[in-house]
């Protein structure tokens, strides 16, 4: 950590915990699928609405809050996020109907999450640190995210299990709260504007532009529809298989705590070896890992096994994506830059929760949403191999593909 400056540290610190709360309480949310279905009676399509409907808002509100944190620094960003993420848990908790849990689940944890996850957070850091150390610094606090995935999610069972769901959505809130004066200690501040500096409109008007980019928009719709799907449905779809709860739990567990060395690692080769051709990679990998899983036989201990090595792959994509796009375009507008690559994660996300519940419910069984993900990860892969980090020569001939 000797890269960076005092005040670099204490915020690469501060924003760690702050994606730890916020990832780490969104972790579990798989786990309330279950006892919040079969007690108000709902089927499984109810709830992943609602959770699909989160990851939509979060996705088409990160580019307004990214921008918003680049102008004005993402502390005050942190803050209202905290806010409005801790109050979707309270009326989460409380809520009866699915409408209610649409506009608690779906519509303010989205709206909190933007403020308080990936975009916000690492372009506070690629504003914090120099460029050789940026991939690094990024996989860190990835890391950290992860770790609270790990840390959290056994504390979301046991909240479950003492209080029952209701209640353990409360408890929930109240450590969301935690975000609201962590960001308030968070001293980020915006790059300071220089003659040379495109515009907002000038920004956006560049990316669109280059193919590269919306290439990294729709490599980066494939992770959000398999890692979603997976954190939202996989208990159940371990629950059917005669597996008992504990297992799907201690899966999601595993999943956080090997992410943590796979965002590292995954942040550290960004600083070494080309991003997108690391991002072929681990897509290819993805698709084998979830291949293996489904045709050999399944058991505790296959299960295990998936959630280590699939947790190494989980969130490596996030520093890689954000470091890619750090390169080509700079730090000036990284956030709302990079909150537009991830509105296509969340575009991905929505539809992998929501299509994982509809189809379960039309057919029982989660055969279909499995096999597409496998073909998307080939999509993917092919994809990065297209797409270069150089960074971008403002000049209307220059383009982002190789």
């Amino acid at each position: 950590m000797a890269f960076v400056r005092h005040n670099a540290l204490l915020l690469i610190v501060l924003a760690g915990l702050v994606l730890s709360i916020a990832m780490g309480l969104r972790h579990g949310f798989g786990l309330f699928m279950e006892p919040l279905s079969s007690e108000l009676g709902w089927g499984r399509g109810v709830f992943a609405f609602a959770l699909a409907l989160q990851n939509l808002v979060w996705g088409l509100s990160q580019p307004f809050t990214g921008a918003l944190a680049d102008r004005f620094g993402a502390a005050k960003i942190i803050i209202v996020g905290g806010i409005l993420y801790a109050l979707g848990l309270l009326l989460m908790g409380l809520s009866t109907s699915a409408l209610g849990m649409a506009l608690s689940a779906g519509l303010l944890i989205g709206l909190g999450l933007s403020g308080t996850t990936f975009s916000v957070i690492l372009g506070a850091v690629g504003r914090a640190v120099a460029p050789e150390k940026r991939s690094m610094a990024m996989g860190i606090v990835s890391a950290a995210g992860s770790f609270g995935q790990f840390a959290m999610l056994p504390g979301t069972l046991g909240l479950i299990e003492w209080l029952g769901w209701a209640a353990a959505l409360i408890a929930m809130a109240a450590i969301a709260a935690l975000i609201i004066p962590l960001g308030a200690m968070l001293r980020d501040k915006p790059t300071t504007k220089t003659a040379s500096d495109l515009s907002l409109k000038d920004a956006l008007n560049e990316a669109a532009g280059q193919k590269g980019f919306w290439l990294l928009c729709l490599g980066f719709f494939v992770c959000g529809f398999q890692v979603v799907f997976i954190a939202v449905h996989l208990p159940g779809y371990l629950f059917d298989n005669g597996l008992a709860v504990q297992v799907g739990t201690t899966v999601l567990a595993l999943i956080g705590l090997f992410n943590v060395f796979g965002t590292y690692i995954a942040g550290w080769m960004g600083g070494i070896w080309s991003k997108p051709r690391l991002l072929t990679w681990l897509y290819l990998l993805r698709g084998v890992v979830i291949s293996a899983f489904l045709f050999l036989p399944l058991s505790a201990i296959s299960a295990y096994a998936f959630g280590i090595i699939i947790g190494v792959l989980w969130l490596s994509t996030v520093p890689l994506t954000n470091g890619i796009v750090a390169s080509v375009f700079g730090v000036r507008h990284l956030s709302m830059l990079g909150g537009i690559v991830f509105l296509f994660h969340q575009l991905g996300s929505f539809m992998g929760v929501w299509l994982g519940g509809y189809l379960y419910d039309l057919t029982g069984n989660y055969n279909t949403v499995w096999q597409i993900a496998i073909v998307l990860s080939v999509v993917a892969a092919a994809l990065h191999w297209f797409i270069s980090e150089k960074p971008l020569e403002r000049s209307p001939s220059t383009v982002m593909t190789s």
